[in-house]
């Protein structure tokens, strides 16, 4: 699955762009997470359809669009399962640049592993994910 990380101005409004410059495409939004630090505005997104949504995001003037592949797992809705997950890579070595939650249906939670690009295929190895 790829990811988009938008880099866009941190002001008022930003993300009303992205989420409509998105829509106006028909390019629906399975994930997002969003922070600002300092000047500047990050999107994170999961879409299904990432060309056009990156086709969309590039017309958006100050707007920075990269795209790169994520690992997307199920793990159990429990306590600890995050933590024990987490564990497993760091104690290969596993970098991670960000995580979140895609979804969670009764007993599962989806999550967005983004490892460094240097550990992609170990963490690959460690979440028992194939290509």
């Amino acid at each position: 699955m790829k990811e988009l990380i938008i880099i866009a101005k941190n002001q008022v409004g930003s993300l009303a762009t992205v989420a409509e410059a998105l829509g106006a495409v028909g390019v629906n939004i399975e994930a997002i997470s969003c922070y600002g630090f300092a000047e500047k505005a990050f999107f994170r997104v999961l879409t299904a359809d990432s060309s056009s949504a990156t086709k969309a995001l590039s017309k958006i003037p100050e707007v920075k669009v990269q795209e790169s592949d994520i690992l997307v797992m199920k793990m159990l809705n429990r306590p600890g399962e995050l933590g024990k997950i987490t564990r497993k890579l760091a104690n290969r070595g596993v970098n991670l640049e960000s995580l979140y939650i895609v979804s969670r249906k009764n007993d599962y939670t989806e999550v967005a592993f983004k490892p460094t690009s240097f550990d992609m295929d170990k963490a690959r190895e460690v979440l028992g994910i194939k290509e």
